[in-house]
């Protein structure tokens, strides 16, 4: 509590303050001096973004098991509401790229991130399936997937903190919703 009382508001007519823009300053400066990196790095965030969707559809359609498929859904239905809500200024800075999901420069919702959210999804289904080493893999990527969001300044530091704890959160509830389902099924 003594942050909160002693910490000064950044006043309106200055950017906002984020931790993760400072500690990606530099990687700013060489996406900001080479939109080609900027180009290839979007492209494959974009292929990761396509990854995590192929599974969560193949869990469900393939598999059938429809748990990531609906915590997914929760996710973004959330996302949509709170994003439709409270509508944040894209950070000064943003680099944004024509081959970046969404595709193209189009608007999109800063809190939380769908990308984080989504992978956690994923991730933590392939552990349910003892699926160790892609599900490491998808951490990984994950975690280069913030920092390049960061760097590029598609996200705030807090969409990304968020985006993990609520594809955490989503899991559980799609467990809990499959659960209940599973019992009142039984029941008739």
């Amino acid at each position: 509590m003594g942050v909160e009382y002693t910490l000064l508001m950044v006043p309106d007519d200055l950017p906002p303050f984020d931790l993760g823009f400072v500690a990606t300053r530099s990687l700013h400066r060489v996406l900001s001096s080479s939109s080609e990196l900027n180009t290839i790095l979007a492209a494959l965030n974009t292929v990761f973004v396509g990854m995590q969707t192929a599974y969560i559809l193949w869990a469900w359609l393939i598999e059938g098991r429809p748990r990531a498929t609906i915590s997914a859904l929760f996710m973004f239905t959330c996302r949509g509401i709170l994003g439709y809500s409270t509508q944040l200024p894209l950070p000064q800075g943003f680099l944004g790229s024509g081959v970046d999901f969404p595709v193209g420069n189009v608007s999109f919702f800063l809190f939380f991130s769908g990308h984080v959210a989504g992978s956690v999804i994923a991730s933590l289904d392939m552990r349910r399936m003892k699926r160790w080493e892609l599900a490491w893999t998808f951490d990984v990527l994950n975690v280069l997937q913030a920092v390049r969001l960061l760097g590029t300044r598609g996200h705030y530091t807090i969409d990304l903190a968020v985006g993990l704890g609520a594809g955490i959160l989503f899991d559980s509830l799609a467990g809990k919703y499959e659960e209940s389902h599973k019992m009142r099924k039984g029941s008739h």
